[in-house]
Parts: C-alpha cells; structure tokens; sequence
C-alpha cells in the first residue's frame, strides 16, 4: 500500500511540493547545520588556529599542515572502524534519527570544548607545543569522528523521504541548502580578529546545535518492530562486509564504484581539510581574502549541487560523476601551479562545483545501485570507503609535507600534487561502472 501511495506522490509532487514538505526541509536543515562545522572547524578556523599557533615560518607551516593532516587521519580512522556496524544498526534496528540525534550532540558538545580549551594558557609545554592545543586537536578529533558517523545515518535517512524518482533532486536540494548553512555560518569570521581564530569555535558549535534542532523534533524513525531484529553483536557488522564482499559477483557494479570513490573522495577530503593553509601560506591570501574566496567557492557548489541534480537525472549518476571528476583534476591542476591569486580563485571556484556535485551524484548512485533491504549496509559500505580514503589521503599530504618541510612552500605543491594522480585513478576506475552487472 505504502508503495502505491509513493508512485501517486511522484506524479503529484513538483520540485517546490517536494522541497518544502516538512520532512525533505527538515532533513536538509540538518545538511546546514553539519555544514557549518565542516566548513567552520575543518576547513577554515581550526587550521587557521594550528597555523596561527605552530606556523610561525615556513618550515613550521609544513609541521602545521602535518598536524592538520594527521588529525583529520585519525578521526577517519575511527570511522573506519565503527562504520561498518553503524550500516548493521541501520538495517536491523531502522533507527536513524535516534543516533543521529546523540552523534550530532557529542559532536556539538567537543566543538564547543574546542573553544574552551583553546582559550586557556596551561603554561605547560611539550617539544614547543602548548597543552592547550593538544587538547583542541584531541577535542577536534571527537567532534569529527561523530560529526561524519551521524553522517551514515543521515546519508541513508534519505531514501526514507520520496521515491527512487525523486532522489537525484532531494540530494541536490539536501547538498545546495547545506552549502547555504557555509555563508551562515561564516558569519562567526565577523566575531574574530586576527590572532583570535579560536573565537570561531563555540559560536559554530551553537549553529550546530540551533540547525540540527528541525531533524531532532520534525523527523519520525521508521522502527522494525522488537520482534524482527537479531541481537547485534559489536564484529557483526565486520562479519556482514565479509560476507558481502563473497557476494561481489552480484553487486559488482557498486563495488566497482566504491573503489573508484576511495580515490575520488582522497582528493576530496584532503582538498577540504587543507585549502585554508594553502591559500593563505602558499598563494598568498591574507584570511580576509580567503574567505571572500571560500563564499564565492561555496556559492559555485550550491548552485553545482542544484544543478547536477537535475543533471543526474537527465544522464544518470554514473555519467555526472565522470563530469564532476574532470572538473577536479583540472581545479587540482590549477591550484598546484597556482602563482597568482587569480589562478587560485578559478581553481576554488571549480573545485566548489565539483566538490557538492560528488556528494550529490554519489548518493544517488549508491541508492540506484542498492537493493532496498540492503541499503543500510551500503551505505555503511560507502561510508567505509570513503573514510578509509580519509585517512590516506590526509596521510599522504602530511607525510609529505612533514618529508619536504626544509623545502618550503614546495612541500605543499608537492602534496597537493599527489592527489591529481590519486583523482585520475578514481575517474578510471569509476569509467569500468556497469550498472547492468548488479544482479
């Protein structure tokens, strides 16, 4: 019945219907409020704040950016290892909101300790480095990794909210409204003065907290009744990507792509969390410049996130992903050889398409890929790969970096560098989806 009622709606429902409906918008407001953490902690005030504090030459911007990037490796570390049993809780218990609600506030919570504790001077050193900034490092560390574990339930949250019809443009108007909660939430920059980066943080975490409050009360879980779930063991979850991965041969195509999004999403994550650094350290901006920079970067991923949804939907996900990988290696390319802001200010720009449009495509490719009754696991799957690559590719870029620090601002082209390599490999890859193999 349930069915029949969803195929009435897809002949019924506009683009505007769809959007304003209260569930759709409350599930995007939380797409806004998650994205002014993401754009607030990890791409612009935290390593403004660890470059403020360590980079105080070019050698110690290197160490700066290393400790960026080994932080960020780490939180997805920790993903990596309780991804695979958040898909498992997904698919047995139906609860989504339920975890999304705790993850988000533990997540909230640490953003807010981030600016506590960056506002104490402990007078305590190690090898140079104040306590106070291992403790925001460590605090950034668990925001993150609970920020991006409510993200599997969130990702997979959206099948719930129309038909397989409709899902190109709900993740296009997820992704595009989420990118707004970018231009709010750089309004904290008007809070903070140069050598005051921390002040960003407790503003963000309140943001969060008011942004996420739509999803917490106007959201309903779909439970599966007691009396069909199994007991979830902690290694279950271990065990049914095992067994799934002896199924490849009937989900190839989505196993194929997963492949093809680790390399993608390596230039992806890295390219996030180091474009602040870049820009200032390398190119020259001052942090005034960079966030004109980021807003006119994020107004070009709303309206790519909006438009590649329509796209998706006239050509099909597999194809606009091949778009959207082009378009980085060519901002990529761009950005390393970038000797003028100008150049800088291309590369941003199509890097901000590119960057909501992967989201928005990627989903929705996972969802036409997916059989129902095993989507949870998917997208914990999804969520596996990608996390996984969120720990390589930061890895890479510290490590070199941390290698070719005495070589200054070229360490940093070098590392950049690498994820052209590392993007084209996933855009080869991605070209060898046949849809048609999934059984």
């Amino acid at each position: 019945m349930g069915k029949t009622v969803n195929r009435q709606n897809s002949n019924t429902r506009g683009p505007i219907a769809l959007y304003l409906s209260l569930p759709i918008l409350s599930w995007a407001f939380y797409d806004f409020a998650n994205t002014i953490f993401s754009s607030n902690i990890n791409t612009v005030f935290f390593p403004f704040y660890m470059d403020e504090v360590l980079g105080t030459d070019e050698v110690r911007q290197q160490v700066a950016s290393t400790f960026i990037s080994y932080a960020n490796a780490v939180a997805s570390f920790f993903l990596v290892l309780f991804s695979p049993l958040f898909g498992v809780w997904i698919d047995n218990t139906g609860y989504k909101k339920r975890f999304i609600v705790w993850f988000a506030s533990i997540s909230i919570v640490f953003t807010f300790m981030m600016g506590v504790f960056a506002s104490f001077d402990f007078n305590i050193h190690y090898s140079g480095v104040p306590l106070s900034l291992f403790l925001v490092v460590v605090s950034f560390v668990i925001a993150k990794f609970f920020f991006n574990s409510s993200l599997v339930f969130y990702d997979s949250m959206m099948g719930d909210l129309g038909t397989k019809e409709e899902m190109p443009l709900i993740s296009g108007f997820g992704v595009a409204v989420g990118y707004l909660g970018t231009l709010c939430g750089l309004l904290v920059y008007l809070l903070v003065s140069d050598g005051d980066f921390h002040r960003a943080f407790i503003p963000t975490a309140i943001l969060y907290l008011i942004f996420s409050l739509p999803l917490f009360f106007f959201i309903k879980d779909k439970p599966i009744p007691k009396a069909e779930r199994k007991k979830v063991k902690f290694l279950e979850g271990y065990k049914e990507i095992i067994q799934t991965f002896k199924e490849m041969k009937k989900y190839k195509a989505i196993f194929t792509f997963m492949i093809a999004y680790f390399f993608l999403n390596d230039a992806i994550a890295t390219t996030i969390a180091m474009m602040a650094v870049y820009a200032t350290a390398i190119v020259g901006f001052t942090s005034g410049q960079f966030i004109i920079l980021y807003l006119v970067s994020t107004i070009a991923t709303v309206i790519g996130s909006m438009v590649f949804g329509y796209i998706a939907k006239w050509i099909g996900a597999k194809q606009s992903i091949t778009i959207v990988a082009i378009i980085m290696i060519v901002a990529l390319i761009l950005a390393v050889f970038a000797t003028t802001q100008g150049m800088f200010w291309i590369a941003g720009s199509m890097f901000g398409i590119s960057l909501g449009s992967m989201w928005v495509t990627s989903r929705t490719l996972i969802i036409e890929l997916s059989p129902e009754e095993k989507r949870g696991q998917f997208f914990g799957l999804f969520a596996f790969s990608g996390k996984v690559s969120s720990i390589i590719g930061p890895a890479i870029y510290g490590t070199i970096t941390l290698i070719l620090r005495d070589q200054g601002t070229l360490a940093s082209r070098v590392a950049l560098g690498s994820l052209i390599i590392l993007t084209l490999i996933g855009l080869l890859i991605h070209l060898k989806v046949k849809p048609e193999e999934n059984r």
